[in-house]
């Protein structure tokens, strides 16, 4: 029993030491916080890569909005001249019909699925610019000595935050903005 308590207390001091420890790490960790959102606002490079990806996005939308234009025109015109038609140009339309349709479809892909022509231009706009941003952070975290950069645009639980401990017009200035 004696034994046991012995432990107990040993026990009680090594996490009290470890305890001690991690407040005295903590306190000599600094912390800093940009708002990326702000950043990339105040970035013309920024602006005008978005520009570009909306104005190609807008292109390549009318180019499927006419593909399923004509395709609803084959339909529409299809549905009328039907009851004319023989067997084999009622399959040969269908057939022409479904053909369009996959099209539409394929262009959708290329244009806007998951490793489309959107995607790629995005990550070829937007990436080497998001690089620079990092770079400058890790630049100014080096020389200001700041341990942890948080973006707190993006972190939904930070309820306040001191005006002090936001670097972002100092990331700005070193991009050269602003």
């Amino acid at each position: 029993m004696k034994k046991l308590s012995i432990l107990n207390y040993q026990f009680s001091i090594i996490i009290a030491a470890l305890m001690l420890c991690g407040t005295t790490f903590a306190k000599d960790q600094s912390i800093a916080y940009i708002d990326m959102a702000y950043i990339l606002k105040n970035l013309p490079q920024y602006e005008q890569a978005n520009e570009q990806l909306s104005m190609l996005s807008k292109r390549w939308q009318k180019e499927i909005d006419a593909a399923q234009q004509e395709a609803r025109v084959m339909t529409t015109n299809y549905q009328t001249e039907q009851i004319f038609l023989s067997e084999a140009m009622r399959r040969e339309r269908e057939q022409e019909i479904v053909k369009k349709e996959q099209e539409v479809l394929e262009l959708k892909r290329k244009y806007f699925g998951q490793e489309g022509e959107l995607y790629k231009k995005r990550e070829a706009l937007i990436k080497p610019i998001q690089d620079e941003i990092y770079n400058a952070i890790q630049d100014l975290a080096s020389e200001k000595r700041i341990d942890v950069v948080k973006d707190r645009s993006a972190d939904p639980a930070l309820i306040y935050m001191s005006s002090k401990l936001d670097v972002s017009d100092q990331v700005l200035s070193k991009l050269g903005a602003k």
